[in-house]
């Protein structure tokens, strides 16, 4: 089955489980707010999803409890009596044991939420799950809450729901709660077919056969319910099932986060791999670094929360993630941009989104500016694809995937690829909020296909099924061509009889006709200035002390093509074919005399 297929059967079965787990909502009602019914259901499906996972070993956890719970290392043999899960829950209750005693349902809940394993009562706790515990009981629907997740359908173990399943079905609830909480959901996750176009992006020619090599490691600092990590390693086990992967993620919002530490549970990584917090201003992997680090992070929300921590950071220089410059504080994501960079190995590769003002936002000299000058003249910055809009649930505009690599292909050396895909998509039969558009696995292949031959052509795939065609340009560019010297031009004042102004020895400048040029840092600046400064103001100089230098990336510029103009007297024929056609209406309407006829 290919990507497309499974996709589309993924979300038929994610809907219909998923509509049934927030249906348990109907047992809310009058208790809890539309807007507050996340706070149930989420946590809910988390703690039925380890019952699940947890159930075949439930009576071998209790006997390990009983028999080694006095012992300081009873972790180990209990986490072997769960399978080798890295939870357990030592509670005599199940949620069928929950069920047949309704009378004491809050004491009996409370002792098997209670004998989890720490990992996971942090997780709760993280989610705020105790206090809604307290408010299910008094409000009278506690027990009725618990009958609704003992159904059939509402059965969540492995053999049910596999883990990239339940991730889906995890987004698809976060969604809901977010739209019921007046929410942007897009702030919680990436769709899944552009994730797969990242993953597709950083794996391109990567070779995972190597006996005995390191475990790869992955790294999202913006990672939601952890969607991204996963498909990473679902990509790579793809390409070699033996690969072994270590996934890291830092997450601000506590119940993705809940979400993202469960997850990694399940499918047996380390949960200490998963921190909660702001990556910002609170790092939890500091001096960590990362083969491959995924992200999305967020763009067009403010860092002044953050301030005054990273402008701390910021005056480390070198010593710190964000020395090099910082951005207006009404938009962070470049912040993200640098704390990648920083944690990206030698060899290591990072695929992040980025809306347009990241390319060209900021003056020379300025802190956008200085960071892509910072990243191109380190020469790290290796493509950017341009995705088509309307891709994201949340917002409908231009969006880029930026790939930067330390350790770039000697033919990619000095230059940087820009690819624009915005033409490579599917139309969505119905809109999911702003998603209009799907990037399927043939809008993939060709935009892997550009990024992997490196060069400047047009890519085009016609899907027969609807004549229609797929188009994916890409253009190489010397990395020095997206630099510039700003020039500070000044003209030298005159006074009432048309003499230049001498102060001790040197022109005046008049102020008023102070200018600027942007010269291509590729261009001698006295040879520009001579061109195309001097033959318009005679006398004019250039302050040398005021020159910058700037760097901003145009895709507009990059791949504008010039459409030539309809010759003038075709337009004064289409002009003279409209006027007869409206005269000869006119007359129609009213007859030759103007008047209209009874």
């Amino acid at each position: 089955m290919n990507t497309n297929d499974k996709l589309k059967q993924v979300g038929v079965n994610i809907k219909e489980k998923a509509n049934l787990i927030w249906n348990v909502a109907n047992s809310l009602f009058g208790a809890y707010k539309p807007h507050e019914y996340g706070l149930v259901i989420l946590p809910m499906v988390v703690i039925k999803r380890f019952h699940d996972c947890l159930l075949p070993y439930h009576d071998a956890i209790v006997e390990a409890y009983k028999k080694f719970k006095h012992m300081a290392v009873k972790d180990g043999f209990l986490r072997t009596a769960a399978g080798g899960y890295k939870f357990y829950n030592v509670s005599e209750y199940t949620f069928d044991k929950l069920k047949a005693d309704p009378e004491n349902i809050k004491a009996n809940f409370d002792n098997y939420i209670n004998g989890f394993s720490d990992n996971v009562v942090d997780i709760l706790a993280n989610m705020g799950f105790f206090a809604q515990i307290e408010r299910m009981a008094d409000a009278g629907v506690l027990y009725q809450v618990i009958s609704d997740f003992t159904k059939d359908n509402a059965d969540m173990s492995p053999e049910k729901i596999s883990a990239v399943d339940m991730g889906y079905i995890f987004e698809n609830l976060v969604q809901r709660f977010s739209e019921s909480y007046d929410e942007e959901a897009g702030a919680h996750f990436t769709s899944r077919d552009i994730i797969y176009l990242m993953c597709d992006l950083l794996t391109i020619n990567e070779d995972f056969s190597e006996e005995d090599a390191p475990a790869k490691t992955v790294y999202d600092m913006a990672m939601g319910t952890s969607q991204m990590l996963t498909c990473m390693e679902e990509r790579i086990k793809a390409l070699d099932k033996n690969a072994e992967i270590l996934c890291y993620g830092q997450e601000i919002n506590p119940f993705t986060f809940g979400i993202a530490k469960a997850d990694i549970l399940i499918r047996g990584g380390d949960p200490n791999n998963m921190q909660f917090g702001d990556t910002l201003n609170n790092d939890k992997f500091k001096g960590y670094s990362f083969n491959y680090i995924i992200s999305n992070p967020p763009f067009g929300i403010d860092w002044k929360r953050e301030a005054s921590e990273i402008e701390a950071e910021h005056k480390l220089g070198d010593a710190g993630r964000f020395g090099v410059g910082l951005p207006p504080k009404s938009d962070g994501q470049m912040l993200f941009l640098l704390n990648g960079i920083a944690k990206l190995k030698e060899t290591g590769r990072m695929a992040i989104i980025q809306n347009g003002s990241s390319l060209f936002t900021g003056d020379a000299g300025s802190g956008p500016s200085e960071i892509r000058r910072y990243i191109i003249e380190n020469d790290w910055l290796d493509a950017i694809v341009q995705l088509p809009n309307d891709s994201f649930y949340n917002t409908g505009i231009a969006t880029y995937i930026w790939i930067v690599t330390k350790d770039k292909p000697e033919t990619h050396r000095e230059r940087v690829l820009l690819i624009d895909a915005s033409n490579c998509f599917v139309t969505r039969k119905k809109p999911i909020g702003n998603k209009r558009v799907d990037i399927t696995e043939e809008c993939r292949d060709l935009i892997t296909k550009a990024y992997g031959e490196y060069r400047s052509t047009i890519f085009t795939k016609t899907k027969e099924e609807k004549k229609t065609q797929l188009i994916c340009k890409s253009k190489v560019l010397d990395a020095v061509s997206l630099g510039y010297n700003k020039i500070t031009v000044e003209s030298p004042l005159l006074d009432e009889n048309g003499n230049i102004v001498i102060k001790k020895g040197t022109p005046v400048a008049d102020k008023a006709k102070r200018d600027t040029e942007n010269v291509p840092l590729d261009e001698d600046i006295d040879t520009y200035f001579e061109r195309e400064v001097l033959p318009y103001r005679p006398g004019a100089w250039i302050d040398r002390s005021k020159t910058k230098v700037g760097y901003e990336i145009s895709f507009t510029k990059t791949f504008y093509e010039y459409k030539e103009l309809e010759p003038s007297d075709q337009i004064a024929k289409r002009i003279e074919d409209r006027e007869r056609i409206i005269i000869e209406n006119l007359r129609a309407l009213f007859g030759d005399g103007g008047e209209k006829h009874e």
